[in-house]
């Protein structure tokens, strides 16, 4: 449990308890770390698992040709520890027999889970027919994923969204299939592809998509920033478990919370000031135990992230986005710990930037 004092006394939210089987695979709780491009990677991984709460995390997606060539970048996404479970890993692209040769290549170097990517919005995935594309050709996707399921033996898992666009809502009827072929369970995201990541997410498309399966998990994903988001979305869609991902940068605290609050207990604790920057120096720490002086150029994507709920005063976090060695990284650190609390904005700098423009262009 946290040092840090209670800001008030937690109101009462109403969370699904206790653990949740996907397969043949028993989650220590139903809050899970959402796959995201870039972020995901090992270090972050472990360092929110050592907060506590969190039930599965899935990894950054990998393509899945890469992975069979065991290209460099593939095997550092796919890195893991035995402190780093359970873990999915997220596979994308476009070609049946692919996918299928990558799961087998997951399963025979022992990881426990596949997680098939119809979700990633980004030009670059869907142009080569994977990610979201996937998911408008219904007989090419239930073939994609019949494959898969029927060439290994762990769970295989789908994260996908409503559909391309307005017009082509085509998750239910994809999720229906998927269960008919022996998915395990499904992730959907309550947004288009064509909205990318802007308006709100569609509590109803995600509800939909719960009512069109007979008997597996449907995890909910998408704009969970607090547990009242949570709690609000269990509440309006049914859905198993939720999936987080940008909300657990905003709050790396967020699965702590979501497990006590499941538990009708207090959850609305504040981490001291301490906490708060060992947090900020663990992540890095076990980043350059992977990556060395590159973790330099790597983290300082998260301090647009981390700025606003870690405390760090304005100019420290510009710091904290150009600095290029692990000491100036702790010197930095140290500073931040003596000014906690300077910070005047409450607001992520990342929010303000990230993504932006026409999702075309992504």
């Amino acid at each position: 449990m946290l040092n840090g004092h209670l800001s008030q006394v937690a109101p009462r939210c109403t969370l699904l308890p206790g653990e949740l089987r996907i397969g043949n695979r028993a989650l220590p709780s139903r809050f899970f770390l959402a796959p995201l491009a870039g972020y995901t990677h090992l270090a972050f991984r472990t360092a929110i698992r050592e907060l506590g709460g969190m039930g599965l995390a899935t990894t950054d997606l990998v393509h899945a040709t890469s992975l069979l060539s065991e290209n460099r970048k593939s095997l550092e996404l796919i890195a893991t520890s035995n402190a780093d479970r359970p873990l999915s890993i997220q596979i994308f692209g476009s070609k049946p027999d692919v996918l299928a040769a990558a799961a087998v290549w997951l399963e025979d170097h022992g990881y426990e889970g596949v997680d098939i990517n119809m979700g990633c919005p980004m030009a670059k995935v869907n142009g080569q027919g994977g990610g979201a594309r996937i998911a408008c050709e219904f007989d090419g996707a239930c073939e994609l994923v019949s494959r898969v399921v029927d060439a290994v033996a762990l769970p295989v898992t789908v994260k996908m969204r409503l559909g391309w666009d307005r017009d082509s809502l085509t998750a239910p009827r994809l999720a229906a299939a998927f269960e008919n072929l022996g998915v395990a369970a499904i992730t959907i995201h309550g947004r288009t592809r064509a909205q990318g990541f802007s308006g709100t997410v569609d509590m109803e498309g995600i509800r939909s998509v719960v009512e069109a399966v007979q008997q597996i998990p449907v995890v909910g994903n998408g704009d969970v920033r607090s547990v009242e988001d949570a709690t609000a979305m269990q509440a309006a869609t049914g859905c198993s478990a939720i999936a987080i991902g940008r909300g657990a940068m905003l709050d790396p605290w967020i699965f702590r919370r979501l497990e006590l609050a499941s538990q009708n207990a207090d959850w609305n604790f504040e981490p001291t000031a301490e906490e708060q920057i060992q947090f900020l120096r663990r992540h890095f720490r076990l980043m350059t135990e992977q990556h060395d002086d590159y973790s330099c150029k790597l983290f300082r994507k998260f301090a647009g992230w981390y700025g606003a709920r870690l405390g760090i005063p304005e100019d420290l976090e510009d710091r904290l986005r150009r600095f290029e060695s692990i000491s100036e990284f702790e010197t930095i650190a140290d500073e931040v710990l003596s000014r906690h609390g300077e910070r005047s904005s409450t607001v992520a700098t990342a929010l303000v930037s990230v993504p932006n423009g026409p999702v075309e262009r992504w």
